[in-house]
């Protein structure tokens, strides 16, 4: 099929990889939630989101297969708008969803964005759901909301792919290490996700970082690691060593307003059989030494040079779509076992003042999968941050020791869960 050059674009190299890795059992899906203080109406929510794809066309896209890569084609379908029915970060099923590579839910008060990870990464979803947001809002209540406030919202729609801008094809990045310890124990059933939201004051967590001499994003990443040593870890007799991947938006290093994918990551070891680190402070120390190691832009810069040098390599550009489909997901699924969990925090969800009052928070989940069966992510709006474990495990031990933690150091902490863990703190 011929394609013109007006309706279609290549994706970016982080995207290329999703949709030959991804499947039911492996969603890549990431979910984006905005908690509003008043009940979802679909009628204007389905309004909002087609008013917003009409600003940021790049998000109006389906996925197509070419003879050696998927690529995107403008979409003008309806979009489907929908009361949730289903588990969080599910595989978004083209033929059931209008192709589109998002999904839009809604549950009481709360707004659900469902992004397949070809599309964009979290920190351009944030854009496009907060755009949703204000939307929404300015239907609901256009007594309260003018054309200025609307034009004071510049979006980009700039999909370049800037990975091939900016990495160094000199760089050598450093590949391999040790396999990573996987958790252990029964899966929920009939592929279940259960979700805990941990609410903690940002105010008391920041105290508490700046306390210790760390970031928020490295103190809870060493709560993460030491709640899965005390609550797992132990348990199994773990041997290999505990690996946190955290994803680094690259925007911040090389001045990008791309609004496709554009993130590398740093992956924090621990091996645990490590003396000085089995302490909660130890533990500390060795986080901090490792992400001020790692966050730098040359070293990030090599982890992204080196993932962009594989997908620009002649022979695997060569291999025709069809065979690529078992090798490249054969290849991801072997990568997968150097990580034993994901945590992204998102960071600051700013709001205009005006639009404020109508929030209450805002939440992000990634999808657990087969060797990663906990993921972590984290996002803050006003006073609150909200920490989410998406996990098919049955038991919630590394939940409960995680909360243990934060109480133990001091922390005020309320928990939601979506049900299907009877969990309370």
């Amino acid at each position: 099929m011929k394609t013109n050059a007006k309706n279609w674009r290549r994706l970016d190299n982080s995207a290329k990889i999703f949709p030959i890795a991804s499947s039911k059992k492996y969603s890549s899906v990431f979910r984006l939630s905005a908690v509003l203080k008043e009940k979802i109406d679909e009628k204007i929510l389905k309004k909002a989101v087609e008013k917003v794809l009409e600003n940021l066309p790049s998000f109006k896209v389906k996925l197509k297969k070419g003879a050696f890569w998927y690529y995107f084609e403008d979409n003008n379908k309806a979009v489907i708008v929908e009361e949730e029915k289903d588990y969080p970060c599910k595989y978004i099923e083209p033929s059931t969803n209008n192709d589109y590579l998002f999904k839009v839910t809604y549950w009481e008060n709360k707004i659900n964005l469902d992004i397949f990870h070809s599309l964009t990464d979290g920190n351009s979803g944030i854009i496009f759901l907060r755009e949703i947001v204000y939307t929404y809002i300015e239907i609901s209540h256009p007594e309260n909301f003018n054309k200025k406030l609307r034009l004071e919202r510049k979006l980009s729609n700039n999909t370049e792919d800037d990975y091939l801008k900016n990495y160094d094809k000199k760089s050598r990045g450093n590949r391999g290490g040790k396999k990573a310890y996987a958790l252990k124990g029964k899966l929920l059933p009939l592929a279940a996700i259960g979700v805990t939201h941990i609410n903690i004051d940002i105010k008391e967590l920041k105290f508490n970082a700046k306390e210790k001499g760390v970031t928020v994003t490295q103190y809870l990443t060493a709560v993460i690691i030491y709640a899965i040593y005390k609550s797992n870890y132990e348990k199994y007799k773990g041997e290999r060593p505990i690996k946190v991947c955290v994803p680094v938006d690259l925007r911040k290093y090389f001045s990008s307003e791309t609004i496709s994918n554009f993130f590398s990551y740093i992956t924090i070891q621990a091996d645990m059989k490590t003396n000085s680190i089995q302490s909660f402070d130890g533990l500390l120390k060795f986080v901090k030494e490792n992400f001020e190691k790692l966050l730098t832009k040359e070293e990030i810069s090599k982890t992204m040079s080196a993932n962009v040098k594989l997908g620009n390599n002649v022979i695997i550009k060569s291999i025709p779509l069809f065979l690529k489909l078992v090798i490249v997901k054969l290849s991801y699924m072997e990568i997968r076992k150097y990580t034993t969990t994901t945590f992204s925090n998102i960071g600051r969800i700013g709001i205009i003042g005006e639009y404020k009052k109508y929030i209450d928070k805002f939440l992000m989940l990634i999808a657990p999968e087969t060797v990663e069966k906990i993921k972590c992510s984290a996002c803050s709006f006003e006073n609150n941050l909200v920490f989410t474990f998406t996990s098919t495990l049955e038991s919630t031990e590394v939940e409960q020791e995680f909360c243990k933690i934060l109480k133990e150091q001091g922390i005020d902490i309320f928990v939601e869960g979506n049900g299907v863990h009877d969990f309370i703190s």
